[in-house]
């Protein structure tokens, strides 16, 4: 049975599983409200159960290898003529899908959030069949970028993302809707553009590899292959003919350059401070289902992105770094957490929230060791739950209310107690409380950086004392105290709500009861990452 799933193309049927859905929306009548719906979210139920298969087959597989598939896609012949005369070369981009134990809890973290938000997204008034069209092709792309194993593939997801997002908060936001699509699409697009220019610089510096026909160097065959760039930055050995043959050499200014961009690219989709301000303005505008996916996953493909195409690829250029890191982390923990405090407005809470539970996630690559890439990857996952279910509520809470003002809500508790004691487990989750998720990615983070960098731990543990004060402030003062008597007939959460509401919740008990759900797969991948920490930083 194992061998009869693994002979399939299962990471590409995942991936573009939801197209299914967009091509069969295509047929429906846009006024066919109820059918637009039922297929938008069944749609987002396929990838969802080949992301579970994979799961329980992984560890099957190799020994806890990843999946691979792997095709020819692209082949350009090039003749550059150089100092040494007429070279004959090639510039390929695979296809190259794999999963490994960084990229598997994020892909089905991916594939819950998303179904829960397509059920979410029930409440979406106008335009339902364009919506889910849009919605299923960012899907596509969120899952496409953390299963790409090719630089230029991971790149053409990236940016696969950024088209649907502008057009699902542009159409379907709030009032300043447009001013903040299009200032997500201006700093995003600048990250993208150092992205690029980054990885265009590692694939004609390190993506070499003599052709067949010429083992003796002289002729070569570039890829964006991660595979080949990783193991060429990784042997000395390997640029000793190629310098000899090659105008493109990778110097350690040149590694420092491109470590620098990759941060920048990725720190602005993370976000970390002072490249945050983007991320502000969709968390207050856009839809709430869209907001679930906005901070429960395509923040962190910044922060996976940080991991896999940065740290991996550039270890040494990393712990040169790490101090770097560790400040930018505690700033995005101090700094989000004070700010969040003073906010009186939900959405912009729990963004300044996000700001600051990311910032962990730059503590944890700081501590460059297993516990501290352990817990970065855990604090990903647990804050893509923690952070969806926030926002679900908070779509229910503006539904009812029509507003998300903290100063105008106040005594929910009474007429919606299911809404609200929901809202207070998420609350306790986001500050750490024992026995749910948020405790144990930030228990690890913390725990591996204090070996490294003690001043950062101590900080970042600072940093939980201000977030217990601001959440505790906010949930409580929309749950308690004297409530508005406009809210007094109030219902509490309906079937549609409660479905996604009880699902993540229950992934974040999960997470935090039995974390080797999470832990197990990533031990290979960390330990091998570390293993290139050690050899090559």
């Amino acid at each position: 049975m194992v061998n009869g799933l693994t002979s399939l193309p299962l990471l590409t049927l995942l991936t573009f599983s939801p197209l299914l859905g967009v091509l069969i929306l295509l047929f429906v009548p846009k006024g066919r409200k109820r059918a637009i719906q039922i297929i938008g979210i069944a749609a987002t139920l396929l990838p969802l159960i080949l992301a579970l298969t994979v799961y329980g087959i992984y560890d099957l597989v190799d020994k806890g290898a990843s999946l691979t598939e792997q095709y020819a896609w692209i082949s350009l012949p090039l003749n550059l003529e150089i100092a040494s005369g007429i070279q004959s070369w090639s510039f390929n981009i695979d296809y190259h899908l794999a999963i490994d134990g960084l990229s598997l809890p994020l892909v089905v973290m991916t594939t819950i959030v998303a179904s829960m938000a397509a059920i979410a997204s029930l409440g979406i008034t106008k335009r339902w069949k364009t919506y889910y069209i849009l919605f299923l092709l960012l899907e596509v792309g969120m899952i496409g970028v953390f299963l790409a194993r090719d630089l230029l593939l991971f790149f053409m997801f990236f940016e696969w993302t950024l088209v649907p997002t502008f057009f699902l908060i542009g159409i379907w936001g709030l009032m300043h809707r447009e001013k903040a699509a299009n200032r997500f699409l201006i700093y995003n697009g600048l990250g993208s553009a150092l992205l690029l220019v980054a990885f265009v610089i590692l694939t004609v510096t390190a993506g070499f590899t003599n052709h067949p026909d010429f083992p003796d160097g002289g002729h070569y065959i570039y890829s964006s292959n991660l595979n080949v760039i990783m193991d060429n930055l990784g042997s000395a050995a390997a640029y000793v003919n190629q310098a000899d043959y090659s105008v493109f050499y990778l110097t350690s200014g040149m590694k420092t350059t491109v470590f620098v961009l990759l941060l920048i690219a990725f720190g602005i989709k993370l976000p970390f401070f002072p490249f945050h301000t983007w991320m502000l303005q969709v968390h207050a505008e856009a839809p709430a289902p869209v907001v679930m996916l906005h901070s429960g996953i395509l923040l962190k493909m910044g922060a996976y992105g940080l991991v896999q195409f940065g740290a991996a690829l550039l270890p040494q250029e990393t712990a040169s770094w790490a101090t770097v890191l560790a400040m930018l982390g505690v700033i995005n923990v101090i700094y989000g957490a004070v700010l969040a405090f003073r906010q009186r407005e939900l959405r912009l809470l729990l963004a300044y929230s996000s700001i600051s539970h990311m910032g962990f996630v730059l503590l944890g690559v700081a501590a460059m060791n297993e516990l501290g890439i352990q817990g970065a990857v855990v604090q990903m996952v647990s804050h893509g739950f923690i952070s969806a279910l926030f926002f679900l509520l908070v779509g229910s809470l503006s539904e009812r209310t029509g507003t998300t003002r903290i100063g105008e809500l106040g005594g929910l508790a009474k007429s919606m107690p299911f809404l609200c004691g929901i809202l207070l487990l998420a609350g306790l989750a986001s500050l750490g409380l024992p026995g749910l998720s948020g405790f144990v990615a930030e228990l690890l983070t913390l725990l591996g950086l204090y070996g490294t960098a003690s001043w950062a731990a101590i900080l970042g543990a600072l940093g939980l004392i201000f977030s217990a004060v601001y959440v505790l402030r906010g949930v409580l003062a929309i749950s308690y105290g004297p409530m508005d008597t406009r809210f007094e007939g109030l219902k509490d959460a309906r079937l549609a709500e409660a479905i996604p509401i009880m699902v993540l919740t229950a992934c974040i008990v999960l997470i935090g009861l039995f974390p080797s759900f999470v832990t197990a797969p990533i031990d290979n991948s960390v330990a091998h990452m570390i293993e290139l920490f050690k050899v090559r930083g």
